[in-house]
């Protein structure tokens, strides 16, 4: 006698990003290792920096052009996020170590606030280095990109 089949579809072995459906804790979890690796070639622009300073002043010219270029600019504002949103992200991990806010709607705020906090820091302090005095500066500045 021949064991009998279905047509059933074959289950994945282990849990799929495909089966989940996406959360913000799935989703910071995935940010908090990019920005990791963001920090991380981060930490080699700003070794560049210390180097290009060291070398003199044609070196670090070099550097301040690469850096106020626009792609420059934004590499930078992103590395600020992404050192922010690391850090407060850290902080809400440290909460979860010692057993505080595990509970879902706790987790799910936390996270938001994790994003919205990292985004309005990194505005608030990239507005405050910023060179333009006024709204039109900024339009003329960031019609640049």
């Amino acid at each position: 006698m021949q064991p009998t089949t279905t047509s059933k579809r074959p289950r994945p072995l282990s849990p799929h990003i495909q089966i989940y459906r996406w959360e913000i804790t799935m989703a910071l979890s995935i940010l908090h290792r990019m920005s990791g690796i963001a920090l991380a070639i981060g930490a080699f622009v700003l070794v560049w920096m210390l180097v290009a300073a060291a070398i003199g002043p044609e070196a670090y010219a070099f550097f301040q052009r690469a850096a106020s270029h626009p792609v420059g600019t934004l590499f930078l504002v992103g590395w600020t996020f992404a050192l922010i949103f690391h850090g407060l992200n850290g902080i809400r991990h440290l909460f979860w170590d010692i057993g505080r806010g595990f509970e879902i709607k706790t987790a799910k705020s936390s996270g938001w606030l994790v994003v919205l906090g990292a985004l309005a820091a990194t505005a608030a302090l990239w507005w405050h280095m910023c060179p333009w005095s006024d709204v039109d500066s900024m339009l003329i500045a960031l019609k640049q990109f």
